[in-house]
């Protein structure tokens, strides 16, 4: 191959064109390039500021869920002791009750069994009364007969 004008001039023309593409050209490209890893780079640290955010987020419910999980089992901790205290109450006024009315009944079978025992005294004391008199209704008086009566009636 010879080296001529053509070969010259192709030269010069691609020195132009290259110098002409710095000049105009490549200032736009490389301005566009580093607007484009500018926006790049502000993705990226947003994205990881989303993802720090997000964690601290995770971290924040977690806490907060942690805080509402011993508060419920607070609630349901005093709900159980609430009820545990209410049984004891209703308990205690219930043994409570239980013994009134079992004083009352026994102080009614005691008054029961008091009077039965007076109308029985009565009773066999007007039997014995009524016997004696057919039986030895001469042989003793009537007042000497109801005042032995009277004190046998109340040894039984």
């Amino acid at each position: 191959m010879s080296f001529n004008a053509t070969l010259i001039g192709q030269t010069i023309a691609m020195i132009v064109f290259v110098w002409f593409c710095m000049k105009y050209i490549w200032p736009f490209i490389t301005q566009a390039i580093e607007t484009r890893q500018q926006e790049i780079a502000d993705g990226l640290a947003a994205a990881e500021r989303g993802r720090n955010d997000l964690a601290q987020a995770k971290s924040e419910a977690e806490k907060i869920v942690s805080a509402a999980r011993e508060q419920a089992r607070g609630i349901m901790d005093q709900a159980g002791a609430r009820g545990n205290e209410i049984i004891e109450v209703a308990k205690a006024e219930g043994e409570a009750e239980k013994r009134r009315k079992l004083e009352g009944a026994r102080t009614e079978i005691d008054v029961a069994v008091n009077r039965a025992r007076d109308e029985l005294r009565g009773q066999v004391a007007a039997i014995a009364i009524a016997g004696a008199e057919r039986i030895l209704a001469r042989e003793i008086d009537a007042k000497s007969h109801r005042e032995l009566l009277e004190r046998l009636a109340s040894d039984l």
